[in-house]
């Protein structure tokens, strides 16, 4: 295989995994290490991947670059405050919760500053700042190399982190939801993270208002089957969970 088309394959992959080793790459491509380590720093070098110790992340894509955190924040804040007030009121006391990036998920975490003895896990660091003034919270901070302008910790170390813990609940916001897509998003680094995410919680809930659902962005997350419920808001007609088998809830 020519290099061109072994660095046009790795970039392909990462679309999928969201990260690589290069021990994984050597063996894929049956080639040494030092031929990987070339490939590597030429992506890198092209702007094409972040080169992290011992393997590869992809780079954000165009949209979440061009999309500043304070400005997705503010869309459709109302719908975001309601979701994330009636997701607050699923957990108890003493719960235990992994908090997702987004902004959706960042209501949740202010209505969770009333709660008490809530332990939480998160790799958001708006919610990891905002929940620190509050000492009732035992609060959990992912490490990880920071995603752009998203204040997310994505990678290997936050990978592991997630992988080191079972909680009640996982919380996770979503670029799309669709009913044979499943949940997907915009920028494959953030897959492996979120998929640990899924595995770390005993109830999966996807908080996404209804700009999200019905659209399908290019990195898959899960398939619905994977998540207990989608909270979104009823701005569209709720004939849309047919077709979501029954995992579409509404925040009043």
């Amino acid at each position: 295989m020519l290099a061109n088309e072994r660095r046009s394959k790795i970039l392909s992959m990462l679309v999928s995994t969201g990260y690589l080793h290069a021990s994984q790459l050597a063996e894929e491509f049956n080639v040494d290490s030092s031929t990987v380590r070339r490939d590597l720093i030429h992506l890198e070098k092209n702007g094409k991947i972040i080169r992290t110790h011992g393997g590869v992340l992809p780079v954000l894509s165009t949209e979440g670059q061009d999309t500043p955190y304070n400005i997705r924040k503010g869309r459709n804040h109302e719908q975001k405050v309601a979701i994330g007030k009636y997701a607050a009121s699923l957990i108890a006391d003493g719960d235990s919760v992994i908090l997702d990036n987004g902004s959706t998920v960042y209501e949740l975490a202010v209505h969770l500053t009333l709660k008490k003895d809530l332990t939480v896990i998160t790799n958001d660091l708006n919610i990891a700042l905002l929940l620190s003034q509050y000492p009732a919270i035992n609060l959990n901070v992912t490490g990880g190399v920071v995603a752009g302008n998203s204040f997310t910790l994505v990678g290997p170390d936050a990978t592991r982190k997630f992988s080191e813990v079972y909680a009640d609940w996982a919380f996770m916001g979503a670029e799309g939801v669709h009913a044979e897509a499943g949940i997907t998003n915009v920028n494959a680094i953030e897959i492996p993270t979120k998929k640990a995410i899924l595995s770390a919680a005993r109830t999966k809930v996807i908080l996404a208002d209804s700009s999200k659902i019905g659209y399908r962005a290019l990195s898959h997350v899960c398939d619905l089957d994977s998540i207990d419920m989608v909270i979104t808001d009823k701005r569209k007609n709720e004939k849309i969970s047919a077709g979501y088998n029954g995992k579409i809830y509404f925040a009043q």
